[in-house]
């Protein structure tokens, strides 16, 4: 899915900026990439982040205000039909994604848990698009994610 960016903007990125984490997320996003870190840790770790996902903006809004209950996020088509998220680790790692995409000046921060649990299956995710540093999750292993997470909060509300 990493050619997700290239839909848009009908180039590829350029990677002239050295990737500085900013985040712990994003510094394990590089140890993962880098082979320093086991996958499974990384995706259980996951569900306890905080990811920004862009919605789409309001017609007739009030600058920062969201009247509706109902966000719709950021969702686009890959060449081969298949539905991917677009999340970021930040609202700053956003910027230059949604900038080529009209109505997505906004988004909100959410844990990748909620968003999980709102998403259903048959789709993937992108973390990061159009970053050196992001992850690309096809729709098999976003439903492993929802059924641990959905076992994970199972598994709490018991202990409780």
């Amino acid at each position: 899915m990493r050619f997700i960016y290239d839909l848009i903007t009908g180039k590829l990125p350029t990677m002239t900026e050295t990737f500085t984490p900013h985040n712990e997320l994003e510094t394990r996003l590089v140890s993962l990439q880098e082979g320093r870190l086991d996958g499974k840790a990384f995706m259980q770790t996951l569900l306890d982040e905080q990811l920004f996902m862009p919605v789409e903006d309001e017609k007739e809004e009030i600058q920062g205000f969201q009247k509706s209950t109902r966000a719709k996020p950021l969702t686009l088509e890959t060449e081969d039909g298949a539905t991917v998220l677009i999340l970021f680790t930040s609202p700053e790692r956003a910027k230059s994604f949604v900038a080529n995409i009209p109505g997505y000046n906004g988004g909100l921060l959410a844990e990748v848990s909620w968003i999980l649990q709102r998403i259903g299956s048959g789709i993937g995710i992108a973390i990061n698009p159009g970053h050196e540093v992001g992850l690309d999750l096809e729709e098999d292993m976003v439903e492993q994610l929802i059924h641990m997470n959905a076992a994970r909060s199972t598994d709490n509300q018991s202990s409780a």
